[in-house]
């Protein structure tokens, strides 16, 4: 068949047919082509194919049919109708579905592709979920063996148990062939070589620690690999095989010094130790990671407890410390109680045996000035009253400040006239005031209460030594007195900043300013006046008198009653002001009844009542005694022991006298057995204590003991008589005269 007769021009109607196969072959060619080239996009965009050569087969193959069909173009003649009808559907057939077939691929192929990039990430992310998990076992292996290791090294707190523990652990977890540890010297200088684990090196070797490889350690808080080479590894005997891997880290050593409050301490404050690990020599084993961050955390773990046990120590030394000082702290209170002890046990006896010859000079004294005498006599007799009465004030003050010190003294709270208390002050002081022509003037103010309750004999006993000192260091000129309620301006002093008083409504602060016109003070010696046996250089003249005891002792008194006492001056040669604050109840106001007024009695009416009552006396100065009794009336008899006293007492005895302190008697068992021979009330007679001590416990184991009364050592016949006076008017004696 020749070219010019492949396509006739016109197309009759039987050769329609052959146009269709025209058309089909066409399209089938160009479906044939299209494929390929869709495969081999297929092909490139999709890496993970794995029968490439499977396509670049059916690609070929296709493109052949293609060629096949194309070529037919220039192929078409002449057949029979049937077979033209048969080759014409089928070619319009397979055309049909070559271009559908084209044009799905067109379609699917990015589908495909798009599985298998979904494909390729699933697999990725498989991969790294493996990776992760492996690591995953890792960290918990490793963090089995961590918890394991500080199990171990944190079981104690002993310093060397912790360091030698996690050595053989991190050697048994990690299979180490050597693990050792440098600790700085007591210089800083220095590492030494402290503790091994397999024992192959003597303990005690040292090194620099300024080598280069330990200051590369130092410097960062990870595990660092070092030469096998270096000093501090050089721990192994040389063998054939290459020596492994050697990693070291730094171990910081703290103590208890290196903490500061609310802040960690600064780097530069830590001491360091170096531990040192090897593999062993004889495999290729390499460090991980995972290896590596365990020793790091085993490091940390270690600084913990060594820093631990550091603490430990600290405490128990400062334990050991406390335990020893209150050793010596018990020792020194127990040498100090037995010092009180003896203190008390001699003030005890120096109180009895000085209150004895006392006892004598002012009762016989006093005896004596109530006879005739002439001025001369009279003024001496005077004096030895005074010169006594001084004394018996010293003692009570040396007594005093001993239980004020040791704090067994305490106020005795009564009801009493203030008016009168300040009135007998002044009727005391006026006639030592006016031998030294000075001038004495008592000012109370009208809001003053004429009833107080509180400590009238310290009161009295302050007032009267503030005062006595203005008369003492006065030699012209007056001494004035005032006291009033002292209102909130006038409670406060500036120099005393510690005093805070307190105004209640049953209480009232007392004011009492004492001045005088006499030597002054200098302001810089005023803080002293107030010591024990200190007294001013410039008013302790010849003449002045004083144990220095007196302000002393008025401080504590004052501070007792919650007061404050204080001194103003200008200065030498320009007078000076005591005034001193106390706190007083108001009776009033504490449902405390007004104390009864006893009228005085003339002394010779005071004779007649006594005028013949039989008193038994049991005293050690007996003769003294009983010549105050019997110049008062009495009719005295005299025991020497209890069971005389016991069995001279009778019915018509109206006072016995008992001595408390005498020698060989308890006086107190006395007067319970006194009590029982008189089962009457009535026909019993007084029961009065001699006492030879201020202590408010004596007086009081004595009205236990049923006396009806004490009186306090020396006795002068004045006191005598009102002591007896009181008692026989009231069958009680209140205080201690």
């Amino acid at each position: 068949m020749e070219s010019c007769n492949c396509i006739d021009p016109q197309w009759p109607a039987d050769e329609l047919l052959m146009k269709y196969q025209y058309i089909s072959d066409f399209f089938i060619a160009l479906a044939y082509f299209s494929i390929p080239v869709e495969l081999i996009y297929f092909v490139k965009k999709s890496a993970v194919f794995p029968y490439r050569w499977v396509l670049v087969q059916f690609g070929a193959f296709i493109i052949l049919c293609g060629a096949t069909h194309f070529i037919n173009l220039w192929t078409f003649g002449m057949h029979t109708r049937t077979v033209a009808i048969v080759m014409t559907t089928a070619k319009l057939l397979t055309a049909l579905v070559s271009c559908v077939t084209a044009l799905m691929l067109v379609h699917i192929i990015p589908d495909l592709l798009s599985v298998k990039t979904r494909e390729l990430f699933l697999k990725n992310k498989a991969a790294e979920l493996d990776r992760e998990m492996g690591l995953i076992r890792t960290q918990e292996e490793t963090g089995r063996h961590v918890r394991m290791l500080t199990h171990e090294i944190r079981s104690t707190l002993d310093r060397h148990t912790i360091l030698k523990t996690t050595l053989v652990e991190l050697g048994r977890t990690l299979g180490l062939e050597e693990c050792a540890l440098w600790m700085p010297t007591r210089t800083g200088l220095e590492l030494q070589l402290s503790y091994t684990l397999r024992h192959q090196n003597p303990v005690g070797f040292t090194v620099p620690i300024h080598l280069p490889v330990i200051s590369q350690v130092f410097h960062t808080n990870r595990a660092v690999k070092i030469s096998p080479n270096s000093p501090v590894a050089r721990l192994r005997p040389a063998g054939k095989y290459l020596p492994g891997e050697v990693v070291a880290i730094r171990v910081p050593l703290l103590h208890l010094s290196n903490f500061q409050i609310n802040d960690w301490p600064e780097l530069s404050t830590k001491r360091y130790a170096l531990m040192v690990l090897m593999l062993p020599s004889d495999s290729a084993r390499q460090w991980h990671v995972h290896e590596l961050e365990l020793v790091e955390v085993v490091a940390d773990q270690v600084a913990v407890a060594l820093s631990h046990a550091a603490i430990l120590e600290e405490s128990m030394r400062a334990r050991d410390l406390l335990v020893e000082q209150n050793i010596a702290l018990d020792l020194a209170r127990r040498e100090a109680e037995t010092a009180v002890r003896a203190r008390n046990d001699f003030l005890a006896v120096m109180n009895h045996e000085m209150r004895t010859p006392m006892h004598a000079i002012i009762a016989l004294s006093s005896l004596l000035q109530e006879t005739k005498l002439t001025p001369e006599q009279r003024l001496m007799v005077e004096t030895i009253l005074k010169s006594s009465n001084l004394l018996a004030t010293l003692i009570n003050d040396v007594l005093d400040l001993s239980r004020l010190e040791d704090g067994s003294l305490q106020l005795e709270i009564v009801t009493f006239n203030l008016h009168a208390l300040f009135w007998e002050v002044h009727n005391l002081i006026k006639p030592i005031a006016s031998v030294k022509k000075l001038s004495v003037t008592l000012s109370l103010s009208p809001d003053l209460p004429e009833y107080a309750i509180g400590d009238e004999k310290r009161l009295m006993q302050v007032l009267l030594n503030v005062v006595g000192n203005a008369v003492k260091f006065s030699k012209e000129g007056s001494v004035s007195i005032s006291a009033f309620v002292a209102k909130s301006e006038f409670l406060r002093d500036p120099q005393a900043p510690d005093f805070f008083p307190v105004i209640t409504e049953n209480q009232f602060y007392l004011r009492v300013q004492v001045k005088d016109t006499g030597v002054g003070i200098n302001p810089l010696d005023i803080p002293k006046i107030f010591s024990k046996f200190a007294q001013n250089q410039s008013l302790s003249t010849k003449n002045s008198g004083g144990s220095g005891l007196g302000l002393a002792i008025c401080k504590r008194f004052v501070n007792l009653m919650e007061g404050h006492i204080w001194i103003e001056s200008e200065g030498l040669g320009k007078g000076a002001t005591a005034i001193f604050i106390v706190k007083l109840g108001i009776p009033g106001l504490s449902n405390e009844l007004n104390p009864t007024l006893v009228p005085k009695l003339p002394a010779n009416h005071i004779h007649t009542i006594f005028l013949g009552l039989k008193v038994l006396l049991m005293d050690d100065n007996r003769t003294v005694t009983k010549g105050l009794l019997a110049h008062l009336g009495f009719d005295v008899t005299t025991a020497n022991s209890g069971d005389e006293c016991l069995r001279a007492v009778n019915h018509e005895h109206k006072v016995v006298i008992i001595d408390v302190s005498m020698t060989g008697v308890d006086g107190y068992k006395l007067a319970n057995q006194i009590h029982e021979k008189f089962s009457k009330r009535h026909e019993r007679p007084f029961i009065v204590g001699l006492i030879g001590t201020t202590d408010r416990v004596m007086k009081e184991k004595c009205l236990r003991a049923g006396m009806d009364g004490v009186i306090l050592k020396p006795v002068s016949v004045e006191k005598m008589r009102n002591v007896l006076t009181e008692l026989f008017e009231h069958g009680v004696v209140l205080e201690a005269q």
